[in-house]
C-alpha cells in the first residue's frame, strides 16, 4: 500500500514538472480542534501545497502536514500534560469549476503514533496513509488569494475501534467531527479551509 502511494506522488510531481504550466501558488490550511471537561485536549495543525496551474480549472503538487496533539490530565494524583507530533507530506490535484466549486483528491502518508484499533501506541509511531476525496467552494477572494471551504472523506480509514484486526489504523486526521448515530464509530470526514496565494 505504500509503494502504491509514493508512486502516486511521485506521478503528481512528474506530472507537474513535465506538463505545460500557467503558474504557481502556494496554498495554506490550518485546522484546530480544542475540548475542555475534566481532561482538556486539542489539535493544532498546518498543511501547506506548492501547486501548478495545468490550466485555470486544474491545480496539482506536493503538499506538506503537520499535526501537533494534547491532552491535560489534571485528574491524576501527579496532574500530566503529554502530547504528540504527526507529520508527514504527499501530493493533491484539485479540479476547479466555473470559479465557485471544486473537487479534489489529496493523498498523504502521515507518521501516526495510533494503533489499529484507534487508540494511542505504546511501541512508537508508523506510517499511515490517507487518501481524501471531497469537494467544496472555491472562490478568488479580491485579486490576492483563493478560498477553498469543503468537506473531505478519506477513502482508506475505515473506522472500527472494536475490532483490533482492522487493517488500516484509525486516520491520524482525527478527532473526526462527526459519529454513527446509532454506533458511535467515528466517520473519517474532515472539513478543511485553505488558502491558495498565487506565486506567479
Amino acid at each position: 500500500m505504500n509503494r502504491i502511494l509514493l508512486l502516486l506522488m511521485l506521478s503528481f510531481l512528474s506530472f507537474g514538472s513535465k506538463s505545460q504550466v500557467d503558474g504557481t501558488e502556494l496554498g495554506i490550511d490550518l485546522m484546530f480542534s480544542y475540548s475542555s471537561s475534566q481532561i482538556s485536549s486539542g489539535t493544532v495543525g498546518l498543511g501547506a501545497k506548492y501547486g501548478f496551474l495545468l490550466s485555470q480549472e486544474v491545480i496539482v503538487g506536493p503538499s506538506l502536514r503537520y499535526h501537533r496533539t494534547w491532552t491535560n490530565n489534571p485528574l491524576n494524583t501527579n496532574p500530566t500534560n503529554t502530547g504528540f507530533n504527526i507529520f508527514g507530506g504527499g501530493g493533491f490535484i484539485h479540479y476547479r469549476l466555473a470559479n465557485y466549486l471544486f473537487l479534489g483528491s489529496e493523498v498523504e502518508i502521515l507518521k501516526s503514533p495510533y494503533t489499529n484499533n484507534g487508540f494511542l501506541s505504546n511501541s512508537g509511531s508508523k506510517w499511515v496513509p490517507t487518501l481524501l476525496l471531497g469537494g467544496g467552494f472555491s472562490g478568488m477572494i479580491g485579486e490576492n488569494f483563493r478560498l477553498n471551504a469543503g468537506v473531505m472523506y478519506d477513502i482508506l480509514d475505515i473506522p472500527n475501534p472494536t475490532n483490533p484486526n482492522n487493517p488500516n489504523p484509525n486516520s491520524p486526521l482525527q478527532p473526526y467531527l462527526a459519529r454513527n448515530k446509532n454506533t458511535g464509530v467515528p466517520i473519517p470526514i474532515v472539513y478543511r479551509i485553505a488558502f491558495f496565494i498565487p506565486l506567479s
